[in-house]
């Protein structure tokens, strides 16, 4: 029970209802809010409804009535084309020239009368693009065109032409006429019923636009054409794209065939939000689709939504003004306390409220004022100690990656970064290059020049190490008077140069001697991965063994791992000097 008591004021904190203020504020905007929100609503779910019922009214009117029209349109095409195919002028001179056989001369006078009739039928009907007589081959035998042009005929034109019907084809771009059609087939039979050939007629879609113009009046916005793939074949709105080339999302598509008179919502072809519907054609797979832009199709009801809402919003500005000035003539005494203490909960404490009166509050002002300042205080405190900390953390942080002497990385932290490294190349496949380098003589120079002396070549050959690489390179010493260098993505070669490079750099450095100045020489070793390994010691082990090598050559000068030097490098009289050959390296 008591875990329970302290969940609910928690919550009541939390939520701020334990004010006097805030509660009159909350019951006033609920008691204004929930009955208004509820009206609101009912009347803008019983409005949609209908505006959505208005919609889809309008627009199974509006395509039903085009598709009507577009059917019948179709009708006397077909009819028309059963016509002329049945003309006695076309059976009479087509059956001289395919049929019969008949002389040169006949079969002239024939095509000249097939040609004439052709284009008196064609200058009569805007519809027909062409007219064309074919052959049982398909070839063109007459054409109402000034010359012939080619065609594309329906699928399975003549298994239909055998048995006497017609054929519908797809529409196409036609390069030639420079417009849009369909070809329609109809077989031309003789008295007897012996078949001669088909009658083609390119049908184009004028009468399909200026039907849709016609009915896309008011509040329709767009009536188009379209096939089942969604392509646009005619629209009510000039189309910019080329014939056959604008399409309707598939899904799209597939939802308006599939649904026929129901209206959906969608993207139309030219990307504004639109809602529609479609309506089959019959003889054709070919859909009417009647669209209304959405915004101008539910502004009624969005006008209504916005209204409800500015009514809403106006009352609780108003209900809400009114009870927020009620409640602060009652808890304003206490609000600024409140104020000051929601601070501190924040971490600002740079808070001093003042004290305005001498009753209760006055004294929890001051006793909250005093709170403030032990708390400011010790926080400064703390701050103070946590950064004395950090700098020694850090110090000591330093001090365990590094070597005292030389200021570089010791051999711990080269281990780490090796393997590192080691992990990065293979991630990136990229080569790197390990130099091992060892200070020549060095033990006969502490012995002849003293510790001192031996710490000031390490302390100097580091520096010169450092300055001689990349600020991406890697430099540690490794132990004694070894130190190794690691070049990220430089191959075996470039690591033979660079040591080179280190190598002249040292030969040029000056140390005190005993009168006139000595010079240090140092023997580097070079191991890269992957040539030589993928293991970190590994690759420590093969640089150090060529490094052994250069030793063994006669020092001062640099080995890659896996070669063999070709011969002893003398000694400079400066080296010799430098110190004697000894039990070191």
């Amino acid at each position: 029970m008591a875990a329970e008591k302290e969940d609910k004021t928690r919550l009541l904190q939390v939520s701020r209802l334990n004010s006097i203020k805030t509660r009159i504020i909350v019951f006033a905007l609920l008691a204004t809010i929930i009955p208004s929100v509820s009206m609101g609503w009912l009347s803008y779910v019983q409005n949609r409804k209908f505006l959505n019922q208005k919609i889809k009214q309008e627009l199974r009117v509006v395509t039903s009535q085009v598709s009507r029209e577009l059917d019948l349109w179709l009708k006397d095409r077909l009819l028309d084309v059963r016509v002329f195919s049945s003309s006695y002028v076309v059976l009479e001179n087509l059956d001289k020239i395919v049929g019969q056989g008949g002389a040169h001369l006949e079969n002239v006078v024939a095509l000249r009368r097939l040609k004439d009739y052709l284009r008196s039928v064609q200058e009569k009907i805007v519809d027909y693009q062409e007219l064309m007589l074919l052959d049982l081959e398909g070839k063109v035998v007459a054409t109402s065109a000034k010359q012939a042009t080619s065609v594309k005929l329906p699928d399975k034109w003549l298994p239909r032409a055998q048995t006497n019907k017609h054929t519908i084809g797809q529409p196409y771009y036609d390069e030639t006429l420079q417009a849009g059609v369909v070809v329609v087939t109809q077989p031309i039979r003789t008295a007897n019923e012996r078949l001669l050939g088909v009658l083609a007629a390119k049908i184009n879609f004028r009468t399909i636009s200026e039907t849709l113009k016609n009915y896309a009046q008011g509040e329709i916005g767009e009536l188009y054409l379209i096939t089942e793939k969604g392509i646009l074949l005619v629209s009510s709105r000039p189309i910019s794209a080329t014939f056959l080339e604008t399409k309707l999302e598939v899904s799209t598509t597939r939802k308006l065939f599939f649904e026929e008179g129901n209206p959906q919502r969608y993207y139309g072809y030219h990307g504004e939000p639109v809602v529609g519907a479609l309506k089959r054609m019959s003889e054709l797979a070919w859909g009417v689709v009647a669209e209304k832009e959405r915004a101008k199709a539910y502004a009624q009801i969005a006008r209504l939504r916005n209204v409800t809402l500015l009514l809403v919003v106006g009352l609780l500005l108003l209900i809400g003004l009114g009870a927020y000035l009620l409640g602060l003539t009652l808890v304003r005494p206490i609000d600024r306390l409140t104020g000051g203490a929601s601070k501190v909960a924040a971490g600002d404490l740079e808070v001093d409220l003042p004290v305005l009166s001498r009753s209760e509050v006055g004294y929890l002002t001051e006793v909250f004022n005093d709170m403030v300042a032990r708390l400011r205080q010790g926080r400064e405190e703390l701050a103070a100690i946590n950064e004395t900390l950090r700098k020694k953390n850090k110090e000591l942080h330093e001090l365990s990656i590094t070597d005292s002497l030389t200021g570089l990385y010791n051999r711990k932290h080269l281990m780490e970064t090796l393997d590192n490294e080691v992990a990065r190349s293979k991630r990136h496949k990229h080569d790197f290059t390990v130099l091992v380098v060892d200070i020549d003589h060095f033990k006969e120079y502490n012995d002849t020049y003293g510790h001192l002396a031996g710490d000031e070549v390490l302390s100097r050959l580091a520096s010169v190490f450092k300055k001689s690489v990349r600020s991406c390179d890697y430099v540690a010493r490794y132990g004694g008077e070894e130190f190794i260098i690691v070049l990220p993505e430089i191959g075996p070669n470039d690591g033979v140069q660079a040591a080179e490079r280190i190598r002249k750099k040292v030969v040029k450095e000056k140390f005190a001697g005993d009168g006139e100045p000595i010079k240090v020489t140092v023997s580097v070793g070079v191991a890269s991965y992957p040539k030589d390994s993928d293991d970190p010691q590994a690759i420590i082990r093969h640089a150090d063994s060529a490094l052994y090598k250069a030793k063994e050559t006669g020092r001062n000068c640099v080995v890659l791992a896996g070669e063999t030097p070709k011969k002893k490098r003398k000694k400079s009289k400066s080296e010799g000097k430098a110190a004697t050959r000894g039990g070191s390296k």
